[in-house]
């Protein structure tokens, strides 16, 4: 990062009201990596109608846990969203792992989902399907002109509460009520 850059690494982006992109509306997103190159995150709030037992089926995976199973396949941005994104605590020691922090893990080898399958994968798992991703610049020119809000991340708001309470969790960890959230955010 360049002197001064901010670094958004393990923050969410709320979508303000205003956000015209169909993919961001309403969206919380969690920013996994962040550095020069640009940015990459996974929308945490958007389940398909696709569950886990659905996937692990496609790509010929047996899944062991059944209430694991039920449990929905997320829509995680627009691109490359015929592959699959797990994030995860703890860490762990995967084949393609990008660490979001020292006990989170980004990963898009399948050998994760293979222990996920067996039962002995992590703790704690979000599968997407897809990825959110900024060009060098554009998420920082984008928080400046109030597309997003960023609030430092809490694993906890992915991986305890269901999917329609993350957004509002994370407005609650900026001290905000979204449904009081105006579309005319001015500068001071």
């Amino acid at each position: 990062m360049a002197a001064g850059s901010a670094n958004f690494t393990h923050h969410f982006l709320i979508a303000m009201p205003a956000m015209a992109d169909p993919n961001f509306a309403r969206t919380l997103t969690w920013v996994c990596e962040h550095n020069d190159d640009g940015a990459l995150g996974i929308v945490v709030n958007r389940p398909t109608d696709m569950t886990l037992s659905t996937l692990f089926e496609q790509i010929e995976l047996p899944l062991a846990d059944n209430a694991l199973g039920a449990r929905p396949v997320h829509f995680g941005g627009p691109v490359q969203v015929d592959r699959g994104f797990v994030l995860h605590r703890p860490l762990g020691n995967w084949q393609s792992t990008l660490a979001v922090t020292d006990d989170i893990g980004l990963t898009t080898s399948k050998d994760v989902l293979e222990a996920v399958g067996r039962g002995d994968g992590p703790r704690d798992v979000f599968v997407s399907l897809g990825y959110a991703g900024w060009s060098a610049g554009q998420l920082e020119q984008e928080i400046a002109q109030n597309a997003w809000l960023t609030v430092g991340a809490d694993a906890d708001v992915v991986f305890d509460l269901p999917a329609e309470d993350r957004l509002p969790a994370a407005m609650r960890l900026l001290g905000i009520d979204f449904s009081r959230l105006s579309d005319d955010v001015g500068h001071a």
